[in-house]
């Protein structure tokens, strides 16, 4: 029988799709929901000692948002950044907890510096880690509390299902996947808007023909050609199809369609002499020309003086696109126009063209805003499934298929150098780990600026040529600085792009939806690789590179409930170098170093998969011997002697003597065996040192002797 699909809550796609966690809280501090929750949090709040801290801010949550009744926000005592906002589920008023990330690197900062050596430190450093949430501004917790605050009306008929279903079982009618969800308030905007401006444009079309058939019976044909072909067109292509019409009908030489992006009207597509150029316009210096000249139907001038040695001044005529009375493109015309009656004609044609064009871009913005958010989804799905070992080269490959590039590459960023070095590379043939200087043509430059690049063609820019035998298809790439607020971690690149095609905007738009995730990523495995490293530093011996008696004394009450469990034997074995005061006096503490280390190397040449050898302190160490009886760790021990007795020492002959105790009815706890395996190490420092001692019992000797 094959098992229903797996369930997945809205609230956990929207958590994950954000970045932020989502915790859902009531009135008694109870957490019905819990999604993404950020593993900090997870260990400060299940603690004793940190727990009252936490209940000051995340437990006020609930009282906070039900009595503003609007979202709250608030920093947490651990610097997490919070939003809580109301919401209802039935009858019934919760609050949800947006974010728990970090916005700011210097909490984020003093965060891990608690955890590896200040009052956190008690808590495993890898469960720690696990989840750490850094959003590195609060947009996409704004995001997120957006979503959740259409239920923070009771009157609402949409109630906060905390069970709602984002994937349809079987032989049901297909719903509506989270990616969709979460952007169909905005794609209803735009689709009410689309409606609005399609009769908007059936009305401007019937009266700028009317018009038409009045002064040129052919224009108005030509007109209704025109017009009745774009609406089966993308909005580029639709751009262009306008741009050519003008230029055959008055004899133009090289015109572009402008499109409002922001503050700014930028070039969209051209043709000419303009089409690879990099026109730029910001439309609040210059709205108030641009609107006069749409009511007086003529063109705004503007000249770009030329580079030295040029003559005269270039003049691009812009007739503004307007919708709903703001500007929302533009025509430009690289040239100067002096007859007063083309100038209307190209000015009505631009306003009649209006509606029809803001159709087609909102139709392509609902089509776009809806891959891109099903992009972005099967990019997280794809994250999540990346492991540690290969997590960079599938970082760089999962970004390449997005992106339809052949070549990627990461270059990370050394803070001590402050260099590029290649961390992943993929489909290029030069080992970029071993190129000396990466990164120093783009790349660098790109981080420090930290603004994305578009090139579509390399040839003319300015940027030395990549080496030959790196064997690039094409002269086009884009280059994504990696930032996580002031923290500018490295650079993303991706060449030849498939099917031989140039990079463009709507590539960059992409990137520009995964560069989150990515970098958040990132900043995840960094600190997963740092916890690891702190981990491995907080149990082992700096000296000997053996393990520290902190954790020998955790690994002996775990193998005592194995060995309880299973009936197995265990024994401990305590050893002390004779003596060793008197070494470090006559040889010095150098020497004394020395020595404690080669007696650490030959404890590991004899250890066998299961043993645990340890530093206890000093000059004395340990070994735990799982599924060992007393006799067999006699025979290790007497081994090890032996050798140690045998070796060269920079000074003199070092000998250490051994004390042997075993889990048994008298000695069934950490505390008793260690204690037990004392007294027999007592009883062969009291026998002249160098042997090996049984424990038999609890007394000051032991006639147990190995040697």
């Amino acid at each position: 029988m094959t098992s229903p699909p797996k369930k997945e809550k809205f609230l956990d796609r929207l958590a994950e799709e954000n970045g932020v966690a989502v915790i859902i809280v009531d009135a008694e501090g109870n957490t019905p929901s819990e999604s993404n929750n950020n593993s900090m949090c997870r260990n400060l709040y299940g603690s004793k000692e940190f727990a009252p801290e936490c209940d000051k801010f995340c437990g006020q949550a609930y009282r906070w948002a039900s009595e503003s009744g609007k979202p709250v926000d608030y920093e947490c005592y651990a610097g997490l950044s919070c939003r809580a906002v109301p919401v209802w589920e039935g009858r019934q008023q919760f609050a949800a907890i947006v974010g728990r990330s970090f916005v700011k690197a210097e909490k984020y900062r003093e965060a891990t510096e608690r955890a590896i050596s200040g009052d956190w430190r008690q808590f495993p450093p890898t469960d720690f880690f696990e989840n750490v949430l850094i959003a590195g501004s609060a947009q996409s917790i704004e995001r997120a509390a957006a979503k959740l605050e259409k239920f923070s009306d009771p009157g609402r008929n949409d109630i906060l299902e905390l069970d709602r279903l984002t994937v349809a079982p079987p032989q049901t009618p297909p719903q509506p996947d989270a990616s969709s969800e979460l952007e169909q308030e905005r794609i209803d905007e735009l689709i009410s808007k689309f409606r609005e401006e399609t009769e908007k444009a059936a009305g401007e079309l019937e009266a700028a023909v009317s018009y038409e058939v009045q002064q040129d019976r052919k224009a108005a044909a030509e007109w209704r050609s025109l017009f009745g072909s774009l609406m089966k067109m993308e909005y580029r292509e639709a751009g262009s199809k306008v741009l050519s019409y003008l230029k055959d009908r008055y004899a133009l030489d090289s015109l572009i369609w402008l499109e409002r992006r922001g503050d700014r009207l930028e070039m969209l597509v051209g043709i000419g002499e303009l089409a690879g150029k990099s026109i730029k316009i910001g439309v609040e210096a210059a709205n108030k020309r641009l609107l006069d000249a749409a009511e007086r139907e003529v063109p705004v001038e503007f000249r770009e003086r030329r580079r030295e040695g040029e003559k005269g001044d270039r003049i691009l005529s812009v007739f503004p696109v307007l919708v709903g009375g703001e500007v929302h493109g533009a025509i430009g015309i690289n040239s100067h126009i002096t007859d007063d009656e083309e100038k209307h004609h190209i000015s009505r044609f631009a306003q009649t063209l209006a509606s029809q064009l803001e159709i087609l871009r909102l139709r392509d913005e609902v089509a776009r805003r809806d891959w891109l958010s099903r992009a972005v989804t099967r990019f997280n799905d794809e994250l999540r499934r990346i492991d540690s070992e290969d997590f960079w080269t599938r970082i760089a490959q999962v970004s390449a298929e997005m992106i339809g590039a052949e070549r990627a590459s990461i270059l990370v960023r050394n803070e001590k150098s402050n260099t590029l070095h290649a961390k992943a590379s993929i489909g290029s043939r030069a080992d970029l780990q071993a190129v000396s200087g990466i990164g120093v043509r783009v790349a660098t430059r790109i981080l420090e600026i930290g603004t994305p690049v578009v090139v579509t063609d390399l040839t003319g820019v300015g940027i030395d040529r990549a080496p030959a035998e790196w064997s690039y298809k094409t002269s086009s790439f884009i280059s994504y600085p990696i930032i996580i607020d002031d923290r500018k971690i490295g650079v993303l690149n991706f060449t030849d792009k498939v099917g031989g095609d140039a990079f463009d905007r709507s590539d960059l738009e992409l990137i520009e939806a995964i560069a989150p995730q990515i970098a958040v990523a990132i900043d995840r495995n960094s600190l997963r690789e740092k916890a690891g490293e702190y981990e491995q530093l907080s149990v082992t011996d700096p000296l000997t590179g053996l393990l520290n008696r902190r954790y020998l004394e955790e690994r002996i009450a775990e193998e005592i409930v194995r060995s309880k469990r299973h009936r197995f034997s265990l024994s401990l074995m305590m050893l002390d170098v004779d003596e060793f005061k008197s070494y470090n006096d006559r040889f010095g503490h150098l020497a004394g170093d020395a020595a404690l280390r080669t007696v650490g190397d030959i404890l590991k040449e004899n250890l066998r998969g299961a043993d645990v050898a340890a530093r206890y302190g000093g000059e004395e160490f340990a070994i735990l011997l799982p599924q060992t009886a007393a006799e067999e760790a006699g025979q290790i021990a007497e081994r090890i002697r032996k050798q140690i007795e045998k070796a060269e020492f920079s000074g003199r002959q070092v000998t250490i003597s051994v004390g042997i105790a075993s889990l048994s009815k008298e000695v069934d706890s950490p505390r008793d065996l260690i204690s037990a395996a004392d007294v027999a190490l007592y009883a062969a420092k009291n026998r002249g040192r160098n042997n090996v001692q049984l424990f038999n019992g609890w007394g000051e000797a032991t006639d147990d002797s190995v040697h």
